[in-house]
């Protein structure tokens, strides 16, 4: 489907990698989360802990939990002395919890030392968070150390079994550890879900409700393991998160009955979680949650929040859910909903709310965020098809108006479904003024790449109404490679998946040795020779034919940060005779490759000094591993 004639404002364009959102995100109508609420008065016939609201933590008891992790850290896993280091570490944290949580610094040890807890040890200290769980749950500091708590346990579930467990209890009737521990989780659940608005609208307090949400279905989301916390300083921040594993875990039957009974409370106070923004996170979290574990309940939830909003004060211009998908909180509750949506309730939304708005909600600076989400959520032919024709002839404006995401969006439904990938192509072409004359069809991989139309990138003077000249090829080889924008990435690797990339792979070819080294270098564009090798639409000749330019550039590519990965996937890939090439142009600089913090990597991997001086011996090596190749690729195909 073809665009209308230029405008006066399209004819120099460099389209902007994309509005942004989030925290802090510029001009993107969002402002920072974070809010304190005042604590809600206490449920009748509940009673608080009285507690110290500053405990108090000795700068003695500091140091030794800081030798004593330091310690723990560096004993062996196993052996008699480290389970009585363990032992008498737990006994003190026991009785200086809650003073160790609500410091700084000593949260953040206690939360490092949790991961070294033996079940019987996690279950006390759990014990005495729980007693204090309201002052904990809204603390800065204790509050991560409840999430870590309960993040521990994947690893107690999946392995419960430990020397002190095995022992016969010197008390008749008293409850395994592993009941103990689930005991306490499920008592924590029920106190949360006593006072379930207070905890989830508290900025602290909402973070124990989605990692109690996560245990409970025996699911950590990555972008919740992900983020970091608050309490941290600087350095802690920038060591390795700690993650962990696995990502899915098996619970109890007690656990998802219990998730179902914490989720049924949203359902209580709905106009809450959509509208409020501390409280939607827990929301969100829930379906992502549910839609793995109990995807009936799931979308029992996300039918209360479509027909809530759907029966709202009605829109002038169509239904009153588009409202909501212009307010910057619960728009974000509704990206969410579509992500985990069945397919025929997509369609069915689609045809209720969205139809005949695309356009409008691709132009609006928040509603373009749920439209991408729909666009993501797209699996068949039958929904895109619409979405598509509706959606296709505003895509140079939308692209004018930053809103990349969508577009990119749009190419990736396209991939996916295997439809519409001419049309889009085409589309992008005459967007990015390379469609004619034809000769400019070259070029389109720096156009995509940089996210600039053709005279813009080329810094021609093109009148409106004037013929567009020919693409020439000197000026194009002398022009240096311009920054490779991450969306421009992304849209590149959907292109090269896609039935037929040869324009793309034509325009990569076209690149000189230089311009293409300069793609590889790129934290960006060094995705973009991923998918070249990987794309299953690619064959083995023409990505040689596109790789075939890197030769003269070995050695600078594995002197750089991502060019030596790009050249790692090259070799992984590569016959014998072409490792013979790589090899023999990186041993006449091997002096260099050595002393490069990247590029002694690669020699290792390619195994230089031996290629150097022991010649067939490296043959042989490198024959063994072509075959063993070989072997695994035809058991695969089998």
């Amino acid at each position: 489907m073809a665009l209308g004639p230029r405008s006066p404002h399209k004819a120099k364009r460099q389209f902007s990698p994309g509005s942004k959102r989030g925290r802090g995100a510029k001009g993107s109508g969002r402002p920072a989360s974070g809010r304190q609420r005042h604590p809600s008065a206490l449920p009748e016939g509940r009673s608080e802990p009285v507690v110290n609201a500053h405990p108090h933590l000795s700068p003695e008891a500091l140091g030794y939990f800081r030798r004593a992790l330091t310690s723990l850290k560096e004993a062996p896993e196993t052996g008699e002395e480290r389970e009585l280091m363990v032992h008498n570490v737990f006994k003190e944290v026991e009785a200086q919890a809650l003073a160790l949580a609500t410091n700084r610094s000593g949260s953040e040890m206690l939360q490092e030392l949790l991961g070294f807890s033996p079940l019987k040890p996690l279950c006390r200290v759990l014990a005495v968070l729980r007693s204090n769980l309201r002052f904990l749950a809204c603390h800065r500091c204790g509050v991560h150390v409840l999430e870590s708590a309960l993040l521990q346990l994947p690893r107690l579930l999946g392995n419960p079994v430990e020397e002190e467990e095995v022992e016969v209890e010197e008390e008749d009737g008293k409850d395994h550890p592993l009941d103990t521990l689930k005991e306490l989780v499920l008592g924590l659940a029920s106190e949360v879900c006593d006072d379930f608005l207070f905890y989830c609208g508290d900025t602290h307090g909402s973070f124990v409700v989605r990692t109690l949400l996560q245990v409970l279905g025996g699911t950590l989301l990555e972008s919740e393991r992900a983020r970091p916390h608050g309490s941290q300083s600087p350095e802690a921040r920038r060591a390795p998160t700690r993650e962990y594993k696995p990502a899915a875990f098996e619970v109890p039957e007690s656990f998802l009955n219990c998730l179902q009974d914490l989720s049924s409370c949203f359902l209580k106070d709905i106009a809450v979680f959509i509208t409020d923004k501390i409280s939607s996170f827990c929301f969100q979290v829930a379906l992502q949650i549910l839609h793995h574990k109990l995807p009936q309940f799931c979308a029992h939830l996300c039918n209360a929040v479509i027909d809530y909003l759907s029966n709202r004060s009605s829109s002038a211009d169509g239904s009153p859910l588009l409202l909501f998908l212009r307010d910057q909180t619960s728009s974000r509750l509704l990206e969410q909903v579509l992500l985990v949506l069945e397919p025929p309730r997509l369609q069915s939304l689609f045809e209720d709310h969205f139809q005949g708005q695309l356009q409008t909600l691709a132009a609006h600076p928040i509603a373009n965020f749920p439209l991408q989400r729909l666009l993501d959520a797209i699996t068949t032919p039958e929904l895109l098809s619409p979405v598509f024709e509706e959606l296709s002839p505003a895509l140079e404006a939308v692209l004018a108006q930053a809103h990349t995401g969508v577009v990119i969006a749009l190419v990736g439904a396209c991939r996916r479904v295997g439809a519409h990938q001419a049309q889009v192509l085409q589309l992008l072409l005459e967007a990015f003024h390379c469609a004619e004359p034809s000769s400019r069809q070259v070029a389109c991989v720096p156009l995509f790449a940089t996210l600039m139309a053709y005279e813009v990138y080329y810094g021609l003077a093109e009148e409106e109404g004037s013929v567009p000249v020919e693409h020439e090829v000197k000026m194009a080889t002398a022009r240096a490679l311009g920054e490779v924008t991450v969306l421009g990435s992304l849209l590149l690797q959907h292109l090269l998946h896609f039935s037929s990339p040869d324009l793309v792979l034509q325009s990569l070819g076209a690149l000189t040795g230089p311009q293409l080294l300069t793609l590889a270098q790129s934290p960006a564009g060094s995705h973009v020779l991923d998918a070249v090798l990987t794309s299953p639409s690619v064959t083995r000749k023409q990505c040689r034919r596109v790789l075939k330019m890197l030769k003269g550039q070995y050695v600078a590519l594995a002197c750089s940060r991502h060019g030596s990965r790009v050249l790692d996937a090259i070799w992984g890939g590569a016959t014998l005779g072409a490792r013979k090439e790589i090899a023999a142009e990186l041993g006449e600089r091997d002096q260099e490759l050595i002393k490069d913090p990247f590029g002694h990597h690669v020699a290792r991997n390619v195994a230089l000094t031996t290629f150097l001086k022991r010649r067939e011996a490296w043959e042989q090596q490198q024959g063994a591993v072509a075959k063993r190749r070989r072997i695994l690729n035809s058991i695969l195909e089998d």
